[in-house]
This record gives C-alpha cells, structure tokens and sequence, in this order.
C-alpha cells in the first residue's frame, strides 16, 4: 500500500472520530431509548457552548425517570454560572421523595451560593447532632460549672440561602448554657436538674436566622470546676492586704522623713547655740574695753559657771554605780 492511500485510512479515521465527538450519537440514542427529547443539532450546539452533552443528557434523564420535569436551558445555565448540576438533580428527586418543597430555582440558588443541597436535603431528612465544646459558666454561689451539650438539628430549607452555620448554632448555645447555669442560685440545684438548662437554652428561639432548626438540646455531661467565689475572695483579700501594706509602707516613710527633719532642726538649732557661744568671748572683751564690766564682775560670773556645773555633775546618774 502506498504512502498516499495510508494517508487517507488516517484522514478518513480522524474525520470519523471527529464527527462521532461532535455529533453524540450513542447519547442521543440513549435519551431517544429514555424518553428525553433532545435533537442532534443542540448536542453540536452543546459543544460549542463548552458544556459536556453527557452531563446534560444524563441529567435530564435522571430526573423524567424520578418525574422530575427540567428544563434543557435552565441546566445548561446553571452548569455556565458554575453550579453541579447533578448534585441539584439529586436534591429534587430527594426532596421530591420526601415530600419537602424544593424548586429548581431555589435548588440553584442553594448550590450556587456554596452549600451542598443534597447534604442539606439529607440533614432536613435524617436530622444532624451537634456537639457543642466544652462551656464553662459560675453559678450565683460561685461553684464553676463545665457543660457539653448535644444540638440536634435539622435544615431549614427556607433560610438556607442567607442563613448562618452551625458557628452560629454552637455559639448561641454555649452563651445560652452560661445565662442559664449564671441565673441558677446554686450550682447543686443545675447538677440537679440539668434538663432546666435544656429547657431554658431551647426557649430562647436561638435558631432565629439560621439555615437549621433546632429540633433538641441535651446536656451531654457537667462537671464541677473551681470555687471561684473563694479565688476572687482569696484575690481580693491578697490585693487589701497589698495596700495596707503600701500604705503602712508610706506611713513609716513618713515618719522617718519627719524624724530626719527634725533632727535636721535640732542640729541646725544646736549651730547656732554654738556660734552664740563664740561670741561671749568677744563680748565679754568689748565690755572690759567699754568698762561696762569690772573684774569682780567677770570673778562672779565665773563663780556662778562653776556652781552650775558642779549642780549639773552632782545631779546626773553616775555610770556603774560610781
């Protein structure tokens, strides 16, 4: 066989393919075989829209199987505007087995703003249970108590799109279990009756606003915690005792500041007695110059000095008992 004649084999068999993967005709055949009515040429057309036929196909069969009526246009833009197709497909035919009213718009809509829709139908169906962390609140008498709480849930179809998580659930809880456990007078009377905590958390209406409702809440365990009446006692008998502290601290400071000052005082006053006694000297010179002191006044005055420091000795405590 000459080079030319194996050169159209190849063209021929390229075409062949070509023209089997513009025109699916085994997918036409098998939707034509399931009662899906769809023309050749919007398989081409499917194609140059840059969406999988296959998908489409399947999808459309899938649902007038189940007796879901679609709409060819309405999957081919979903599948465009980046949604899962037969994840929606799924949803309808399960909430349409379930008897929960879920539209193709709404389906859309749910998987395009990032939920899966058919893990949603399926929590709405088989409810899911949430296990709250570990929340810590102190009763009225100061004993801490440590509560897990088990949420069951289901999805609320209706607040799906613009509902908030299960963040919100748990976060609603915990601060629903710590006001219940805070109003309790005593922490006994909870480990009592733990279901009144249920009960008051369930009261509040926390699934207001959320994609789920809250069908239970039950208190899973509560364990005792810290006496934490007495650690803030405890505390705030360390923090008086600190400031008498302080405070006797700057009472002795002062006093020794007092002290010092007058000791300051005395020295300065015993100064100037001195220098006062410097100047006896010279005054007792310049009233010989001036003759307003004799000799005999000056003897006398030396007379009385004398006994006055023999009275001083005789009259001050003798060391020892010498």
């Amino acid at each position: 066989m000459d080079p030319f004649s194996i050169l159209i084999i190849v063209a021929v068999i390229f075409l062949v393919f070509l023209f089997l993967w513009l025109v699916p005709l085994g997918l036409w055949f098998n939707a034509l075989l399931n009662g899906v009515r769809i023309s050749l040429l919007q398989l081409i057309l499917m194609r140059w829209r840059k969406v999988p036929p296959s998908i489409i196909v399947n999808g459309l069969i899938t649902g007038t199987k189940a007796g879901i009526k679609l709409n060819r246009d309405e999957l081919e833009a979903h599948y465009l505007a980046g949604g899962r197709v037969p994840a929606v497909i799924n949803a309808l035919i399960s909430a349409d087995k379930a008897n929960i009213p879920l539209d193709f718009k709404a389906a859309t809509a749910i998987d395009l703003a990032g939920r899966d829709v058919l893990e949603a139908i399926q929590t709405s169906v088989n409810p899911k249970v949430i296990d709250t962390p570990p929340v810590a609140a102190v009763a009225k008498d100061g004993i801490q108590l440590i509560a897990k709480a088990r949420v069951t849930v289901r999805t609320n179809i209706r607040q799906l799109v613009g509902g908030a998580g299960e963040e919100t659930i748990v976060a609603r809880v915990g601060e629903g279990i710590v006001s219940a456990i805070g109003s309790a007078a005593s922490h006994k009377t909870v480990l009592e009756n733990p279901d009144s905590i249920s009960k008051l958390v369930l009261s509040k209406g926390l699934d207001s606003g959320t994609a789920f409702e809250i069908l239970s809440i039950d208190i899973a365990d509560v364990d005792v915690g810290k006496n934490i009446g007495a650690i803030l006692q405890m505390d705030q008998a360390n923090a008086d005792k600190n400031i008498a502290q302080a405070k006797a601290e700057e009472r002795r400071a002062m006093a020794v500041a007092t002290e010092q000052e007058m000791l300051a005082k005395a020295q300065e006053a015993r100064a100037k007695v001195i220098l006062a006694e410097a100047e006896i000297p010279l005054a007792l010179a310049e009233a010989f110059r001036n003759g307003n002191l004799g000799v005999m006044d000056y003897y006398r005055l030396e007379n009385i000095k004398a006994d006055t420091q023999m009275r001083d000795s005789i009259g001050k405590p003798k060391k020892d008992g010498k």
